[in-house]
């Protein structure tokens, strides 16, 4: 027959160390913000940390993510493509049949001032000689 007898590990047996004072266990005093880098520990950077994670998330739903991702970024290059070039189009366009177009339009406007100048002056005349052909003691016949 076989007897178990339970040892202890002189670990176990060890006291722990710990504050030496009451006042020591003070947990409602602020403690000390570490920062990122000495969490991460020499070799391990933020973006191992990022990569390390991946085991988390189950194979299917990465790959359901992953050509989410892929769908949404083609969408994205295909619309940027597709606007840039209707932009070009309208750019251009603008530049090649508006530029062209305004300066007929204020050329044209700057011809019909000028008639309407010269109709201007061509009344003005002709009232200055209606009255320089009467003469000042005659009256106007009615």
């Amino acid at each position: 027959m076989v007897k178990l007898e339970e040892v202890l590990d002189e670990e176990f047996q060890r006291a722990q160390a710990g504050p030496d004072a009451e006042d020591d266990w003070d947990t409602d005093s602020e403690s000390e913000v570490s920062s990122d880098d000495e969490e991460l520990g020499p070799d391990e950077s933020f973006a191992d940390r990022i990569y390390a994670l991946k085991d988390i998330v189950p194979p299917q739903q990465r790959r359901f993510l992953s050509s989410s991702l892929s769908t949404a970024s083609s969408w994205l290059q295909t619309g940027f493509s597709f606007s840039g070039k209707t932009l070009w189009v309208v750019s251009t366009s603008a530049l090649l049949l508006g530029v062209p177009w305004a300066l007929a339009f204020a050329e044209e406007q700057q011809m019909q001032e000028m008639e309407r100048e010269m109709k201007m002056q061509q009344s003005a005349n002709e009232l200055l000689t209606q009255g320089a052909g009467q003469p000042q003691g005659a009256k106007p016949a009615l």
